[in-house]
């Protein structure tokens, strides 16, 4: 199957290149849901002409050098060679903002055209599907429709180009983007199950946790910016339960009441704002898996940044139990990215997300100068896989030496590799919870008055973190994220 050059149409604008998307994306959708719904009442089956409708929009962009190229400090909106670039789309009118955030400024620095038409890729079936409501008591199964539609194509949904796997040599057409429409549409099913929202909530401001606790400090801050004169405008709740801004006190407590958030493994809240930079939580719950989990299918939304808020073991005795550690390193012992991202690979450091959660410490406590720095302590961070690491603490103990870490934790090195990988903006904040090589550990009185004490203001420093961040959005995409060969899309 190759793509239909004659459906490829010049666009003058970003605007028209992303309505053209939008219009044909729309047409292929919903011929590929209306054979379905044909199919499961009378059986029939698409014929070849119907078939050819079920593809993806592709966009096109041809790059014609004339002269030098075009310097900016920009880590994303370039093209760094000659040549046709092209990604297969999904959901263009759900993905408007940043098409044209990344369209806009490639048209002004270099001299590119624009075309839109169809692709060869297939839009599989199952991502027509919204509640699965259409094929309930039809008894059709999946394996017949696989038959006679397009199916999940799983080498379609590949990270190649995030992990450099991508052949750039011999790449005709270039890749456009990170992400291929087959691969972003696997995670938002994946979101939603996951989360038990729609992925069109999920915020482009991130916090990822690790203990429920945040999540009900989390709720009560939204209150009070839907109480206030403030920018957000509604809180979406794991089930799509929606808060609105003016509500009354008692409904919205009901209707936080009736939250059944345990049906969904890792529950999302999303603070909605005017302006689209809202903010959202998730619970990712412990473990590296999860933590790579969550973030293999946030990334395809493209957020601008996320940070990892939770709990730690403190490892030097001069910390105390409610300190914050900001991690600069990480030591990655949970083993699940070691095949693509290999553990003596550095991550480094953000500048700019560093700063923003130091100050935003600062801030938040009061605390500045020596004071600040008794409390917040900086070093590298170890994540192991293991929750009862300390078992082998006499095989791990040279280790940890040598590391000179100051915190272990279970998620925090998994979510900054994977931030790294997927070019996205990342960052660690953790509190010390207890302190287990100098017998201070969670004891069920103690740590009940700890969490009480520490949780609320351990989440405002991440959601005054990401204010700050929000305000110098263009320098936070750094060029740190960025490997020789790259897609112009960030």
């Amino acid at each position: 199957m190759t793509s239909d050059s004659s459906t490829f149409v010049t666009a003058p604008t970003a605007e028209a290149a992303v309505d053209r998307l939008a219009e044909l994306h729309q047409q292929a959708s919903s011929a590929l849901h209306d054979a379905l719904k044909r199919y499961v009442a009378t059986r029939t089956e698409p014929s070849a002409a119907e078939r050819a409708l079920f593809r993806y929009p592709e966009l096109r962009l041809t790059y014609a050098c004339q002269g030098e190229v075009p310097t900016s400090t920009r880590a994303y909106a370039k093209v760094q060679a000659p040549g046709v670039y092209s990604v297969a789309v999904t959901h263009p009118a759900a993905f408007r903002g940043y098409l044209l955030d990344q369209l806009k400024p490639l048209i002004e620095d270099f001299n590119v055209k624009l075309e839109v038409g169809i692709s060869d890729r297939n839009i599989p079936y199952p991502y027509v599907i919204e509640q699965g409501d259409e094929l309930s008591g039809s008894g059709v199964t999946a394996a017949e429709l696989a038959r006679v539609f397009p199916s999940t194509d799983l080498s379609a949904a590949t990270d190649d180009i995030a992990d450099g796997l991508y052949d750039w040599e011999n790449a005709d057409p270039y890749p456009l983007a990170l992400f291929h429409a087959a691969r972003v549409d696997f995670s938002l099913r994946r979101l939603v199950h996951y989360t038990g929202s729609d992925w069109r909530h999920v915020q482009p401001w991130i916090l990822l946790t690790n203990y429920h606790r945040y999540v009900d400090q989390f709720i009560r801050h939204g209150l009070d910016m839907l109480r206030d004169d403030s920018r957000f405008v509604r809180m979406v709740l794991p089930g799509n339960v929606i808060i609105e801004r003016g509500m009354e006190e008692g409904e919205a407590q009901a209707i936080i009441g009736s939250v059944l958030w345990h049906r969904f493994q890792m529950p999302a809240y999303h603070l909605i704002s005017e302006d689209g930079h809202g903010v959202t939580l998730v619970n990712i719950g412990v473990g590296p898996s999860n933590a790579k989990n969550i973030t293999d299918h946030l990334a395809v939304l493209r957020p601008h940044c996320w940070l990892m808020i939770g709990h730690c073991g403190g490892l030097r005795q001069s910390q105390s139990i409610g300190d914050y550690v900001l991690a600069h390193a990480y030591m990655r012992r949970d083993g699940i990215l070691d095949r693509v991202l290999p553990p003596n690979i550095p991550l480094p450091a953000l500048a700019e997300v560093q700063q923003a959660l130091q100050e935003a410490a600062a801030l938040v406590t009061g605390d500045k100068g020596e004071a600040l720095k008794k409390r917040l302590r900086t070093g590298t961070v170890l994540t192991y896989d293991d929750r009862n690491w300390e078992l082998r603490w006499a095989q791990e103990r040279p280790l940890i030496n040598l590391s000179r870490a100051v915190a272990v934790d279970m998620e925090s090195g998994t979510i900054a590799a994977q931030g790294y990988r997927l070019r996205v903006p990342y960052g660690t904040l953790l509190c010390v919870s207890d302190k287990p090589l100098h017998s201070e550990i969670k004891l069920p009185g103690s740590a009940n008055a700890f969490y009480e004490r520490a949780v609320t203001q351990h989440l405002k420093i991440g959601i005054a973190a990401l204010d700050l961040l929000r305000c110098q959005l263009n320098s936070l995409h750094s060029r740190k994220l960025r490997s020789f060969d790259e897609p112009p899309f960030r």
